[in-house]
């Protein structure tokens, strides 16, 4: 997929740019050792208009990933989202993903850049795995150890290990790979939250390990307003094959369902679960008001 062509434009320090006249600095730290932070905002085009989903609460999360690693950050929050919506404008886009990077200066020793870059692009993408229900697998990769790296922190670097596990998991022909922590138990997909249900009560990792997804946040706060129970637990690879259905969630990806892990498929049809139910109350969620009018 080509995500740029010549006449687009991506918001880069304060002005807009083309795309393809934006410079990449060999000697950045971002390059050398990935050391950088990332967001994923989703636009949808709504009735009234095009409107991007909590985008405040994703640039505060940028601010703060990069404040626990050191990085700088001297953004305000209200202008790079006045900067974004005037990015889609500029790009005709109406709907779309939109990926704030904030990448970091010269420096080849181990030490915090001085410097850092903001740069926003916007593009046209569908549901990151699709519509359709997607087969799982336990991946022998583990979810990076929170006591390495802040948990709560999207660094670029940490998407090495996403990246490794995804490919080992397509190559033995799943969509998406499931990893465990460092103690064992279930911890997230390559770049997804998971939840589970299990006789009517859904089930999902408890923070430490984990990202602390904004979608997963919003899941919960459905699942309250909908009187859905939800345990926040450690799961085990068992728990996990034994649930009667189960989903992910994630920004790039909103909701989708799982149907099998591994050799065990998952006995509750997708469209009787309470995975299928916040889908249908996120997806209303999204393209209206942000509350809950619309879904109870």
């Amino acid at each position: 997929m080509k995500y740029f062509g010549k006449n687009t434009w991506v918001y880069f320090n304060g002005t807009f740019v083309k795309a393809d006249r934006t410079e990449l600095d060999l000697f950045g730290q971002s390059l050398h050792y990935g050391y950088s932070a990332i967001e994923g905002i989703r636009a949808y085009n709504t009735h009234n208009g095009t409107r991007m989903f909590r985008a405040e609460q994703h640039y505060d999360r940028l601010r703060c990933s990069c404040e626990l690693v050191g990085i700088s950050f001297p953004w305000k929050t209200d202008l790079l989202v006045e900067r974004t919506y005037e990015l889609l404008d500029k790009n005709n886009l109406r709907s779309a993903y939109i990926r704030p990077l904030v990448t970091t200066g010269q420096n080849m020793y181990l030490t915090p850049a001085k410097d850092s870059d903001i740069v926003i692009a916007a593009w046209e993408w569908g549901p990151f795995l699709g519509a359709d229900l997607i087969r799982v697998t336990l991946s022998p990769y583990q979810r990076p150890n929170p006591s390495s790296l802040p948990p709560e922190a999207k660094i670029s670097g940490q998407y090495v290990a996403s990246i490794v596990a995804t490919n080992e998991a397509t190559q033995r022909g799943f969509d998406e790979a499931i990893l465990l922590d460092s103690d064992g138990y279930v911890a997230q997909a390559s770049s997804n939250n998971l939840f589970i249900e299990k006789d009517t009560v859904l089930y999902t990792p408890a923070p430490g390990a984990i990202f602390p997804g904004i979608t997963r946040q919003t899941v919960l706060e459905i699942a309250s307003r909908l009187n859905i129970e939800v345990v926040e637990k450690k799961l085990s690879p068992d728990d996990f094959r034994d649930a009667d259905s189960a989903f992910l969630t994630g920004t790039a990806t909103g909701i989708v369902g799982i149907a099998a892990v591994d050799d065990a498929v998952f006995p509750e049809e997708w469209t009787n679960t309470l995975g299928a139910t916040i889908q249908r109350a996120y997806k209303n969620l999204t393209l209206e008001k942000e509350n809950y009018e619309v879904i109870i």
